[in-house]
C-alpha cells in the first residue's frame, strides 16, 4: 500500500470511530437515572475489586571481576557430582534406548529370514530348483499365460 492510500484508511477509521463514540455518547445521556446510577456504582466496585499488580524487576548476576551481568544456566555452581551426573543421565539413557532398538531390529530380521528359510524348505521344489534358469523361464511363462 501506499502512504496515500494509507492515510484514506486511517481517516476512514477514524471517522468510523467518531461516529461510534458519538452514538454511544447520546444513548447515555438517554439511559434513566436509576440505570446510570446501578451503573456508576458497579464500575465503582469492579475498581475497588481491581488487584494492583506490582511489578518487579530480577536483579542481574554481577561478575565479580567488574560491571558485567551474566546469565548462567544453572546458577553460579555447576552442581557438583550431582549436577554432573544428571546432566549425563539423558545422554546414557538415549545410548542405551538405541542400543535396544538396534537389538530388537536385529531380532525380528533374524525372525523374517527363518520363516523365509522355513518356507523354502518346507515347499515341494528342492532350493537347487530356485537357482536353475530353467526354471526361472518356467515361471516366467506360466505368469504369461
Amino acid at each position: 500500500m501506499t502512504s496515500k492510500s494509507t492515510s484514506l484508511v486511517r481517516t476512514s477509521e477514524d471517522a468510523l470511530a467518531a461516529a461510534i463514540i458519538a452514538h454511544l455518547d447520546a444513548s447515555t445521556r438517554e439511559l434513566p437515572r436509576d440505570v446510570s446510577e446501578r451503573l456508576k456504582s458497579a464500575r465503582a466496585m469492579a475498581l475497588a475489586k481491581r488487584h494492583m499488580v506490582a511489578v518487579q524487576t530480577a536483579a542481574g548476576v554481577s561478575h565479580p571481576a567488574g560491571n558485567v551481568a551474566a546469565l548462567q544456566p544453572g546458577g553460579a555452581s555447576d552442581g557438583g557430582f550431582w549436577g554432573r551426573l544428571g546432566a549425563w543421565v539423558p545422554l546414557v539413557a538415549l545410548v542405551a534406548g538405541l542400543i535396544a532398538i538396534g537389538v530388537v531390529q536385529e531380532n525380528i530380521r533374524a525372525q523374517e529370514l527363518a520363516e523365509i528359510d522355513a518356507a523354502l524348505l518346507t515347499d515341494e521344489l528342492p532350493p537347487t530348483a530356485y537357482t536353475d534358469p530353467g526354471f526361472a523361464q518356467f515361471l516366467r511363462a506360466n505368469r504369461a499365460n
